[in-house]
């Protein structure tokens, strides 16, 4: 899976399985949830050769040396802060004007870490003895090339990723933020990026390890390929009641998932999962932050009024996402488990 464009939702065999309200129709449906005894095992279609074959092929996507390291909405121009990656220590901070700086978390002068300092005149200003660095970097401290793409902060470093720089991070499809709501949810796993990754591409265990939000499960063979997983699930709002969408599943760089609504209610909706490492933990196993950004959007009139409540909106979809990620951190960590056995 990889950069294809999610393809534009057409009648298919799909539609027999789940059915997709038509545009101007009520998207919330009767769609009873089956009972845990009378709910279709997924295990042989869960195929692992063809989990680890589509994970082989995302680790085989370029990252241009790109780590997400923040909410967009994170970073102010008032206080640094701290992130690490792969064990390098940053600082990142926003300027008066909008633009986004990084770099080492290390003050060329005596060692200090910058995240503890202060933003003065769109600098960040060492609290130890007062030296302020900025874009142009100084003697012993060169800043990193970084990147906002409105939802989230990047950071490109070289010498970590090791692999060809390219100007800017792989992005896919968004809808116009200015329609969109968008927000972000942060955890730490005890696993590695591909971890998180191989989670994603399984989505087989969506109505069994996740009953409270999907049923009505199932991957479209006929839709997918190596570059997508097309998949028809029923969102659940009650055990009654759901709403059913198509989602089509890409990697657009193999530390990142994206999630593409593309028919029925939220078509144009995104949900993005980037995996960035940490480094090790205490334990001696790897950390990895998994940083989920979700940027919905609905071509309905009325989302236009409820966009203007993003700020009541945001805690819950981070609460929701964070949820799914409580269950499905418990499969990646579990997962690294077993193949470092």
């Amino acid at each position: 899976m990889g950069h294809r464009p999610p393809p534009h939702p057409s009648a298919d065999p799909g539609r027999r399985l789940l059915r997709l309200p038509s545009p101007g129709a009520v998207p919330v449906q009767l769609v009873t949830m089956p009972p845990r005894d009378r709910l279709r095992p997924t295990w042989r279609d869960a195929s692992p050769a063809r989990i680890d074959a589509a994970l082989a092929r995302s680790q085989q996507r370029p990252t241009g040396n790109w780590y997400v390291v923040a909410a967009s909405r994170d970073l102010g121009s008032e206080s640094p802060l701290g992130r690490t990656v792969a064990g390098a220590d940053l600082v990142v901070w926003r300027t008066a004007s909008g633009s986004v700086v990084a770099g080492p978390d290390t003050c060329p002068h005596l060692g200090a870490s910058l995240c503890t300092g202060e933003i003065l005149h769109g600098r960040v200003v060492c609290r130890w003895h007062g030296l302020a660095l900025g874009p142009e970097g100084f003697p012993g401290w060169t800043p990193y090339v970084a990147y906002d793409d409105g939802v989230l902060v990047w950071v490109r470093l070289d010498a970590v990723g090791g692999e060809n720089p390219s100007e800017l991070p792989y992005l896919g499809a968004r809808p116009p933020l200015g329609s969109a709501v968008d927000a972000v949810m942060t955890t730490v796993g005890r696993c590695e990026p591909e971890d998180v990754v191989a989670n994603r591409l399984d989505p087989w265990h969506g109505a069994w390890l996740h009953p409270y939000s999907f049923s009505h499960l199932d991957v479209v063979d006929s839709d997918s390929d190596e570059e997508a997983l097309v998949v028809d699930v029923t969102f659940r709002l009650s055990r009654r009641w759901g709403v059913p969408v198509r989602a089509v599943f890409t990697t657009p760089d193999r530390r990142t998932i994206a999630m593409h609504i593309t028919d029925g209610e939220g078509a144009g909706s995104v949900v993005e999962t980037h995996a960035t490492p940490l480094g090790q933990g205490a334990d001696g196993r790897p950390r990895t932050a998994v940083i989920e950004a979700t940027v919905a959007y609905s071509a309905r009139p009325g989302f236009v009024v409820a966009s203007r409540l993003a700020g009541a909106a945001r805690p819950l979809m981070r609460l929701a996402a964070r949820r799914l990620w409580v269950d499905d951190l418990a499969y990646a960590e579990r997962r690294y488990s077993v193949r470092t056995r």
